[in-house]
């Protein structure tokens, strides 16, 4: 089986600035320095979502018929001809990648005289969304060939998504997703004194491929949609 993949990324950086809006006057106001009312100010965001990322892929699959047996002690396998049958089903996703800030504590936060570090929680990546274009299907079956069944048609739908969730770790959502967070808190932390230049958001480590693959919950798909799904 031959697969295609064509990506188109559309990556956009939400900085969702809800929970430093719940600041009150008050907080905003006075320079309120101490680690529990920053911890809670920042575990106000929560789910943060900080990045996505609008993926377009086409599957394609081909398959033949082949005569296979043995002559004369000799094994064979020829081509049947007229026995092709290709397909190419267009797929569109969406990937989110969030920081969730419910367990974020004072461990999070290194000082050093004016200078303030916030280390983020590992960010967390889910397959959104995912539809299937099918008055975009393309099919070629030759005359001696059946139609691909929906049973088939499905797996190879499945097997897409896999391959979505797969190319995740190429994305660069994981970049995305911290400046994202930082657009949110710096504000934050400026409201309570610190200059944005002695303010640093970073994660723990600089994560690699294997890593970015370990943040992703393959299993959470918030929403699979299709037309026929719509009816």
């Amino acid at each position: 089986m031959k697969k295609g993949l064509f990506i188109i990324l559309s990556a956009t950086i939400l900085a969702f600035s809800s929970c430093s809006h719940q600041q009150t006057k008050n907080e905003k106001t006075s320079v309120i320095d101490t680690l529990p009312v920053m911890v809670m100010l920042i575990q106000k965001c929560s789910r943060l979502y900080t990045a996505e990322a609008h993926v377009h892929k086409i599957i394609t699959h081909d398959d033949q018929l082949n005569l296979k047996g043995s002559f004369l002690k000799k094994e064979f396998n020829i081509h049947v001809p007229g026995s092709n049958r290709k397909v190419a089903i267009p797929m569109n996703a969406t990937v989110k990648a969030y920081i969730d800030f419910q367990g974020f504590s004072a461990k999070n936060i290194s000082r050093k005289g004016n200078k303030i570090e916030i280390i983020l929680p590992d960010p967390k990546m889910i397959l959104t969304s995912s539809k299937i274009d099918h008055k975009e299907v393309k099919q070629y079956i030759s005359i001696t060939r059946s139609n691909f069944t929906d049973a088939e048609l499905a797996q190879l739908e499945q097997q897409g998504r896999q391959s979505i969730i797969r190319d995740i770790p190429n994305l660069d959502l994981v970049e995305q997703a911290r400046l994202s967070a930082a657009n949110t808190i710096i504000p934050m932390l400026k409201n309570m004194g610190f200059k944005e230049e002695n303010i640093k958001i970073s994660f723990r480590k600089k994560f690699t491929f294997d890593d970015i693959k370990n943040f992703l919950n393959s299993l959470t798909i918030e929403q699979k949609t299709s037309p026929t799904n719509n009816k």
